[in-house]
């Protein structure tokens, strides 16, 4: 209890600072792989607080460094992980630290995920002497659809020193702020894609007869897609294909050569992941050639599921219940929306978790990569520290 009460005051003593870098990164937006500015920050504040091995310009712009701990033996390493980059939206809200980056902003949490981390880095250099065994804090790039957890592992950063284990967390604006949320297994879908272009016969809009009109196949195609999850997938099981885009024709009156579709495909299990790919393709193929058009059909494996460790789980369980409370702890769903933290834990066993971060009374109540989006700044504290609770937890396990 004198622990936990001294990290609280702790948290409290350096949460303004987190909240002024929080509002700057902010303030400054940075897309994937060019986070130079914000980058930057984060190296000169790690070699400031004394954290050892500071490297830079991995995956172009992601950082790590080493805190180790001096309580005797060599301990194991943990990853603790940070991403840094915005989304090009442009933003709407009315607040001093808007973005000042015309169509780029924060939309996601991500400047909290940074401003945290540096926090949480603060905190574990000042308690070295408490835990044997070594912290990697990792700040990397482009997790918005760049792919840059995988990028700095292909880079060698689960390695030098070797890393046993990996945490992660994610504000969340669906989850009231005080309250945390994991789930063990599967937590996070898988996210593919797929593009394909009908190639049919254009012509008059009177005359169809003459023509192979490539926006009906396309049309009979978006049809017989959705029953791929409604009658070939386990209806235990859960799965979304969805047709975002269906671009064709200029007139009404003309019959268009070619129409493009495009769409997004999530699942939870790699067999799923392979059957739906496997049904598209052959529906997308099957269905053109019934109607006489030709296809040029492609896939795209992007993320993997975030699938959480149950040991790991548990572990975080226990520690973040000692911050918000065992009965603020909830079993979440699982998430449709995708993450590239899962290639960390395809490699080495973890868990990656919600911090509520939703305050209807104060009207921050707008969604992930919506315009509008901000948090409450209070979740900033229960993520650092349910971070190194979790992180002290682990070490001396």
């Amino acid at each position: 209890m004198v622990t936990e009460t001294r990290l609280r005051n702790d948290i409290d003593e350096i949460l303004p600072g987190v909240i002024a870098d929080r509002r700057d990164f902010h303030q400054h937006p940075e897309m994937g792989f060019q986070e130079v500015r914000t980058s930057g920050i984060v190296a000169e504040r790690l070699r400031a607080l004394g954290v050892e091995d500071v490297r830079t310009g991995i995956a172009k712009t992601g950082v790590t460094g080493l805190i180790r701990g001096t309580a005797g033996g060599t301990g194991r390493t943990v990853l603790l992980r940070a991403d840094m980059d915005a989304l090009p939206i442009q933003e709407e809200n009315a607040v001093d630290y808007r973005s000042q980056h015309e169509g780029v902003m924060h939309a996601c949490g991500h400047d909290g995920h940074t401003a945290m981390l540096l926090g949480t880095a603060r905190l574990l250099q000042e308690r070295r002497d408490t835990f044997a065994g070594t912290v990697k804090v990792l700040f990397q790039p482009a997790e918005e659809g760049g792919g840059g957890a995988k990028v700095m592992i292909d880079e060698g950063v689960l390695e030098d020193p070797k890393v046993d284990a990996a945490f992660g967390i994610h504000v969340a604006q669906e989850v009231p702020v005080g309250t945390i949320e994991l789930r063990a297994g599967p937590a996070m879908a898988a996210s593919d894609s797929f593009t394909f272009v009908i190639q049919g016969k254009g012509g008059h809009g009177a005359r169809p007869q003459a023509t192979v009109d490539p926006i009906a196949v396309g049309a009979q195609i978006v049809v017989a897609l959705q029953t791929i999850v409604s009658r070939e997938l386990d209806p235990t099981h859960q799965g979304v294909v969805t047709v975002g885009a269906f671009r064709a024709g200029e007139a009404a009156n003309v019959i268009p050569d070619t129409a493009e579709l495009r769409g997004t495909v999530r699942s939870f299990t790699p067999e799923n992941r392979q059957l739906l790919a496997e049904r598209i393709e052959a529906i997308v193929r099957g269905v053109a050639a019934a109607m006489r058009a030709e296809v040029d059909f492609r896939y795209r494996f992007g993320y993997p599921p975030t699938v959480n460790d149950a040991a790991m789980t548990e572990l975080v369980r226990g520690a973040v219940g000692a911050v918000v409370g065992a009965e603020r702890v909830i079993d979440g769903p699982q998430h449709m929306g995708a993450e590239d933290f899962s290639y960390f834990l395809e490699r080495v066993p973890g868990c990656f978790w919600f911090v509520g971060s939703k305050n209807e009374e104060r009207g921050l109540v707008w969604g992930h990569h919506h315009p509008r989006f901000d948090i409450d700044e209070a979740a900033l504290g229960i993520g650092i520290e349910s971070v190194v609770a979790t992180t002290l937890r682990y070490l001396s396990s």
